[in-house]
């Protein structure tokens, strides 16, 4: 889908479709932070408010102790900015918190700006990307791109944050394992849900829980039943219609649940398990039966609730040998307490003496979903315990990135009428990088990215086969030569403004989610692991670090000693 031309009414102007606003209808132009507001009616009163203005938007530290994050948020971005326009009501409230000694001629202004004069530059969304690199640059007039500060820090902060704990999710999961994102409940708020779905499958999730996500962003859903259904049965009199036809159609059973107790005591008195259970627990075996009757071809059942080996798993063995009979293909179990790893490879063991005993090809291989507040450390604990779980369910730490808060984005400004500008601290981390800049990803002959480099704008670009002097920004020490085999360009343009520039269509979800997985894989190895990560080299041209330590200089008051 394209981002429209907005103008102030938000006609198209022909060089594109019209873009739907913010996935949640909260983000307006009053998702601000107030100081924004003083700020545009100061640059307004000082007559400043029109001069071109050029801001970074980036972080400064990845999240997790790893070394690479996940860039998210760009469409809600451009969504945003594809619609901003004031209302009436909206003004008579920013008038209302606003000083009455605010001029009238103010609103006036607020009322008469879109973003048809700004220009959007952005890596591309589900890109892996690192710190001090501009995630976007934002061209225009200065109170507008103010404006727009907080809502974009607000809308990328989270998203990348959570597609980056999706993506650590998976590089410890493996890829031949299938996750599953359980984590509406646990969210923060209805916003925080709905993202977490839609960031969780860009960074490597499979399905989600979260109905809503679904319908919004097309992803797969996934779900079995609870425990409140397993313990609402008391017995198989409970089930009334007790009939069901064979896959094909050709036949029925009359009573499923009568075959399903068959097997049970087949299961109980066969030669390889006699022994390994006793009575099993009847009111889940009708809670079983009844699922399958109502979902006979995806019987996935939960099976802890009484307990998992002497209960859980016989009952749904005869639940699943009866549909067999049927046709019908069971679709596992899920784990939601317990020791996941031991009780995995038990139930794994179970499942091929079935296979063994009764000669249901494929039963061995029944699929074993874990659940159970499970993050980084339980799957990679899991891991080296070894396990036989084909899915995992992850939900709390996932969705609420409980390893780490927020991301940290900044919005800083690098430029305005064409003069640089720096933010200087004490702490050198958080000196900003000034100017507009373009930004390439050097590759080395292995394939694998070797370094990120800013340069001014005006400088010519890097050349593939040709050394290049990459420099730390603010460290004189660090520094190496690249001979690059492959260059990209990281900044595209995704929002022209009134300019004739290309623009970047926004991708379908699915695209985003493959370009995250594509490029975490070109990622070395020792940048991706867990313990001790080797930082990716984040650098500026010569050209670039003379001029910063220039206008550091130039710009930093000079001490007088007494």
């Amino acid at each position: 889908m394209e981002a429209k031309e907005n103008g102030p009414n938000g006609e198209q102007s022909g060089r594109g479709k019209v873009l739907d606003g913010p996935t949640n209808p909260m983000v307006t132009p009053l998702l601000t932070d107030l100081y924004q507001f003083t700020m545009a009616y100061a640059y307004w009163k000082a007559g400043k408010h029109h001069e071109r203005a050029v801001f970074d938007l980036y972080f400064r530290k990845n999240p997790f102790g790893g070394e690479y994050t996940i860039f998210a948020g760009l469409e809600e971005c451009i969504r945003f900015i594809a619609n901003f326009k004031f209302t009436e009501e909206e003004i008579s409230f920013v008038r209302e918190s606003l000083p009455s000694s605010c001029e009238e001629e103010f609103y006036n202004y607020l009322r008469g700006i879109d973003c048809s004069d700004v220009e959007v530059y952005s890596v591309s969304e589900g890109s892996v990307v690192f710190p001090k690199v501009p995630l976007l640059r934002i061209e225009g007039p200065i109170a507008l791109v103010q404006l727009l500060e907080t809502p974009f820090v607000n809308l990328i902060n989270y998203a990348s944050l959570v597609a980056t704990n999706a993506a650590r999710h998976r590089f410890v999961a493996g890829k031949s394992k299938m996750l599953l994102e359980f984590g509406l409940r646990r969210a923060q708020g209805p916003d925080g849900g709905i993202g977490a779905s839609k960031y969780c499958y860009i960074g490597g999730f499979d399905a989600t829980s979260n109905v809503a996500a679904g319908k919004l962003f097309g992803i797969p859903l996934r779900g079995t039943h609870s425990h409140a259904f397993v313990s609402s049965f008391m017995s198989p009199d409970e089930i009334i219609d007790k009939s069901l036809h064979s896959s094909d159609g050709s036949s029925i059973c009359e009573d499923f649940v009568s075959l399903v107790q068959t097997w049970l005591s087949k299961i109980q008195w066969s030669n390889s398990l006699r022994g390994t259970f006793g009575e099993t627990n009847q009111s889940e075996l009708a809670a079983f039966s009844s699922y399958a009757l109502a979902f006979p071809n995806n019987f996935l059942a939960l099976v802890d609730t009484y307990d998992v080996m002497r209960s859980g798993i016989p009952n749904f063995c005869a639940v699943a040998l009866a549909l067999s009979d049927l046709g019908y293909k069971a679709g596992g179990i899920r784990l939601d307490s317990g020791d996941l790893a031991y009780l995995s490879c038990e139930a794994r063991k179970f499942f091929y003496a079935i296979e063994k005993e009764f000669g249901v090809l494929g039963f061995g291989k029944m699929g074993i979903t874990a659940s159970n507040d499970l993050n980084e450390e339980t799957l990679d604990a899991l891991n080296k315990q070894g396990h036989e779980v084909d899915a995992f369910g992850i939900g709390t730490y996932l969705v609420t990135c409980y390893a780490q808060a927020a991301l940290g984005c900044v919005f800083k400004l690098v430029e305005i009428n064409n003069q640089p500008r720096i933010k200087l601290s004490e702490d050198v981390s958080k000196v900003s990088i000034p100017c507009k800049k373009r930004c390439y990803r050097l590759y080395g002959k292995e394939g694998y990215p070797l370094v990120d480099i800013m340069t001014g704008e005006n400088e010519p670009p890097p050349k593939v086969g040709e050394r290049i002097l990459c420099r730390h920004p603010f460290n004189e020490s660090k520094r190496a030569y690249v001979v690059p085999q492959r260059i990209v360009e990281l900044l595209k343009c995704y929002w022209p403004g009134s300019s004739d520039k290309a623009r970047e269509d926004l991708p379908p979800l699915k695209d985003i989610r493959q370009r995250c997985i594509k490029q975490l894989e070109q990622m070395r190895p020792d940048h991706m692991r867990r313990l001790n990560p080797t930082p990716y080299k984040v650098s500026v041209s010569a050209k670039l670090y003379d001029f910063i330590h220039f206008l550091w200089l130039n710009e930093a008051p000079v001490g007088e000693l007494q």
